[in-house]
């Protein structure tokens, strides 16, 4: 499949903090119902590239392309289009002073218009769908770090997002809490839900993954299809870090 099907096209892009160049005509895409799973060293700007998808980053050079529209045309309402894609955070970013239910409703009212009913039975089915519908009325703090990602991610989809964006999203949490949240993303690529995940869990990106990029000191060394990754990958730096990973 080509970039000219893809819901995310990055183009060439290229981001500096201050002298500090961090993406280096970085380009890949995310076709339609497609899971692509980004990894790399600590450092490699995995989670900066993810971050500029929905313009939570600015970039210098190059262009994003969210479902045909550019990021950098003077036109794009930027709110609206990221109000489209969903954005899954290392550490939750939940409301802590509102329940869960209203953390679910807040967005829905105020971006999309939806009348209170509706949005609180969309916050119901939801919950039920991450397994929280028993804590509705709780707040944050109260809950777990698995539960609370897992309302993270009931939160994003409350948006009803062509895509999700999953920016390590297991990696606060205790290892016991991991699977709790990976079941909930797995059920969400078996749906066909168009995802771009930056992450250390190869499990993960083994069982459900497309497409695996690989990135090093801000540049896109391999992307290949899932298999070809694993079984071959083509640069030294991915076996070194196939090597690690896979050994611990």
């Amino acid at each position: 499949m080509s970039a000219s099907q893809a819901i995310i096209d990055i183009r060439a892009i290229d981001k500096w903090y201050g002298a500090h160049h961090v993406l280096k005509q970085c380009s890949t895409h995310v076709n339609k119902g497609e899971i692509v799973v980004v990894c790399g060293p600590s450092g490699s700007g995995k989670s900066t590239l993810i971050k500029t998808v929905n313009a939570l980053e600015p970039f210098q050079k190059g262009d994003i392309l969210v479902d045909g529209t550019s990021l950098v045309a003077k036109s794009t309402n930027l709110p609206m289009l990221r109000s489209r894609v969903g954005m899954v955070f290392q550490h939750f970013e939940l409301f802590p002073h509102l329940d869960l239910t209203r953390n679910l409703t807040l967005a829905q009212r105020i971006v999309l218009g939806r009348a209170e009913d509706k949005a609180r039975g969309k916050a119901r089915e939801l919950l039920d769908r991450v397994g929280l519908s028993a804590h509705a009325h709780k707040y944050p703090g109260q809950l777990s770090g698995g539960q609370q990602q897992r309302v993270a991610i009931a939160r994003a989809l409350s948006m009803d997002p062509m895509a999700m964006l999953f920016d390590e999203p297991t990696s606060a949490l205790d290892p016991e809490m991991v699977n709790e949240v990976l079941d909930v993303m797995v059920e969400l690529a078996r749906e066909g839900m168009t995802m771009m995940v930056v992450t250390h869990e190869m499990g993960f990106a083994r069982r459900v993954a497309h497409r695996v990029v690989f990135m090093e000191d801000g540049a896109i060394i391999e992307d290949s299809p899932t298999d070809v990754f694993f079984q071959d990958a083509a640069s030294p730096a991915a076996k070194r870090f196939l090597s690690k990973i896979l050994h611990h």
